[in-house]
């Protein structure tokens, strides 16, 4: 495989847009797309970055995509026909959370038109993109991963897990575990505050106990008690990889005992939102008064 130089970035939403500035800082020839034709003019500009599309996409060594899901993703690749205009050997990364099944079908289709693929969904949030530090959970051949190691660790540190789809496998089972605890989180926050504890209290408490977690450390004084209500997560996509979790062990015929509650608690919870509503609001809906 020859040098990775010329990387093409679609989905400039809120992870997308500080982890292609991370590929530029560290000197990439990058171009960059988004359905958001005015996001694009305005981040190419900041980035240093060149406009993608579909007719100069045969000089690019790398495409990453960074969209909603698995549905977007194979419109781009094959309905647009990106994928049969990217030149021979050339990797394809997708970084968007994606159904696991679905990603391994992908993989063989680029595959049979001589293109490489990993699927490389990340965890960490908008404030860990913004410095490069992002979890990044990889599936597909291990000596693909080897020669994009250099670019993906521009983004943060990645973590092979097995084969094609596993990486997308592997987010949303940590999703549906970070889900299910911050769900608890709040619910026991909300039972201390109405047995008279003051939750900042019950969370300092949380945070030097075995009750520890991401949520309790990251999410509940930052966010949640501040009302602020900004981690940079939407309630929506949550929800949306908590049923690519479902669908997984429905796929692997394992009863989610736990799951079935929590997942059907957070699509009702999703259900009542607008799409721009954080993840932490599960805060205030879930105070017992609705």
């Amino acid at each position: 495989m020859k040098s990775i130089n010329n990387v093409g970035f679609i989905g400039l939403g809120m992870m997308g847009a500080p982890m292609a500035s991370c590929l530029s800082r560290a000197g990439y020839n990058l171009v960059v797309h988004d359905a958001d034709i005015q996001r694009v003019g305005v981040l190419a500009e900041s980035l240093s970055a060149s406009p993608l599309s579909v007719d100069n996409v045969a000089g690019l060594d790398v495409l990453i995509t960074m969209l909603p899901n698995s549905d977007i993703v194979e419109d781009v690749l094959f309905s647009q026909k990106w994928a049969e205009r990217l030149p021979a050997g050339a990797v394809v990364i997708d970084m968007s959370s994606s159904v696991p099944s679905r990603s391994r079908t992908l993989a063989e289709r680029l595959r049979q038109l001589g293109l490489c693929y990993l699927d490389a969904p990340v965890s960490g949030g908008v404030k860990r993109a913004e410095l490069g530090k992002l979890a990044i959970l990889v599936g597909g051949e291990s000596e693909v991963l080897s020669h994009c190691q250099s670019l993906l660790s521009v983004m943060g540190d990645s973590l092979h897990i097995g084969t094609a789809g596993s990486g997308h496998a592997a987010k949303a089972l940590n999703n549906y575990v970070s889900a299910t605890g911050l769900a608890a989180t709040v619910e026991a926050l909300q039972v201390a505050r109405r047995f008279g504890i003051d939750p900042e209290v019950m969370t300092d408490v949380l945070n030097v106990s075995s009750g520890r977690s991401n949520t309790s450390e990251n999410k509940v004084k930052q966010f949640m008690l501040s009302g602020t209500y900004a981690s940079g997560f939407a309630l929506k996509l949550m929800d949306k990889d908590l049923q690519i979790a479902k669908g997984l062990a429905a796929a692997v015929d394992y009863p989610l005992r736990l799951g079935e509650y929590s997942i059907g608690l957070w699509h009702q919870c999703a259900e009542s939102v607008s799409a721009t509503a954080d993840h932490t609001e599960m805060y205030h809906l879930l105070d017992g008064n609705e």
